[in-house]
């Protein structure tokens, strides 16, 4: 079959309106591309959630390259704010404009491209392996944890994995991921005794706790960072009591943190520390507090060696730049790879992902998909 241009097929799957949870039709159109290219396809839908399998080669392979990315894309917010369609994928003195472009369905067709012109061109002694979901930007429950779970009751596997999410802050080929912070939340509720203002000794204050206890949680330092790691960080990103009364001590206060923890620390370690100060606030001053606490990922490292080595050869042979190995940034699915093998992330500049008139430059897209050629050939040669 004729290459495969990525850029023609990023503009087909930004025409699929994919937002979580919705397939679009972008899983579709990649089945369809790839069954033909003589991918081995399988929909590995749960929950809702659509879900795509592919492979070439033979199943259990001695040498097996895995793929893994996502078509889903996040709400479009302000319909009215874009100036361009945000399903249009219209180019634009160069640029594409459309939800999606660049997290990540220009990374999921520079990949599919060069799989696909790679097998057809160079057979490989190996098997390629793309695992693309649909519940990326969504609660990631059915997601790329169900084609994890496909792999494992199938009997397939994959050797090493690239993630294809936006890695460079800036410049094309400046950064890759070699793992990723932890992420997690946490809610509190602080129920004291509502009473008048002007008699504070007759009720018992829930501000007063909450304050205190936001003030431990956000002075305390966490870590000073890790080998691999910045320091982990806690943000208090709500503190909400609805009380529009002044002269009424209201009888709750909630409040929310978000932390972003390195390798010095698990989700079980903090939750455990986060219950400590609860604790502490709650004897003294004799509040009760209800916590709540959701895990989102732990944190990870894939250690420099042969993986992140074979991409940031080939990045810095197609690009010209040494790319940074860094752990920088929030979650992404490589949370779930990295119990099933070794596990980095390369893609494209992520400055316009999530934002209205999102938006790829098209020459970054031809130079991924020749990017993540040379990382097959290198890896089967």
């Amino acid at each position: 079959m004729p290459p495969i241009d990525p850029v023609s097929l990023t503009a087909d799957l930004i025409r699929c309106p994919s937002v979580t949870p919705e397939e679009g039709g972008a899983l579709q159109l990649l089945d369809e591309l790839l069954t033909q290219a003589g991918f081995a396809c399988t929909r590995v839908d749960r929950g809702g959630i659509a879900n795509l399998f592919a492979r070439w080669g033979d199943k259990g392979h001695a040498r097996t390259f895995g793929f893994n990315g996502h078509t889903d894309v996040v709400p479009l917010g302000d319909e009215a704010a874009w100036t361009m369609p945000p399903f249009g994928a219209e180019i634009k003195e160069g640029v594409m404009y459309g939800r999606g472009a660049t997290d990540m369905k220009s990374g999921v067709a520079a990949f599919a491209a060069a799989a696909i012109d790679f097998v057809t061109n160079t057979p490989p002694d190996g098997a390629v392996i793309l695992t693309i979901t649909g519940d990326e930007e969504g609660d990631a429950i059915d997601g790329t944890t169900a084609l994890l779970d496909h792999l494992e009751t199938a009997g397939e596997a994959m050797d090493v994995c690239l993630v294809g999410e936006p890695t460079c802050p800036n410049t094309m080929g400046e950064m890759i991921k070699i793992g990723r912070r932890g992420s997690m939340t946490a809610w509190f509720t602080v129920t004291g005794k509502q009473g008048h203002s002007a008699y504070p000794h007759r009720a018992n204050n829930p501000l007063n706790a909450m304050a205190r206890l936001m003030d431990r949680l956000a002075s305390h330092e966490l870590d000073q960072g890790t080998e691999h790691f910045d320091a982990s960080t806690l943000a208090v990103v709500t503190i909400d009591t609805g009380n529009p009364a002044t002269n009424v001590i209201p009888a709750q206060s909630r409040a929310t943190v978000n932390i972003r923890f390195n390798d010095s620390h698990s989700g079980a370690s903090l939750s455990a520390w986060l219950q400590e100060e609860v604790d502490r606030v709650t004897t003294e001053f004799g509040v009760s507090v209800d916590l709540t606490i959701k895990i989102s990922g732990e944190s990870f490292i894939t250690p420099p060696g042969a993986l992140s080595d074979l991409v940031a050869t080939a990045v810095e042979a197609e690009t010209g730049l040494k790319p940074e190995l860094s752990t920088t940034g929030g979650t992404s699915d490589a949370r779930f790879v990295k119990h099933h093998c070794p596990v980095v992330e390369f893609g494209l500049v992520g400055k316009t992902m999530h934002q209205v008139d999102e938006c790829v430059p098209i020459a970054q897209i031809t130079q991924l998909k020749s990017i993540y050629t040379r990382i097959l050939k290198d890896y089967f040669a």
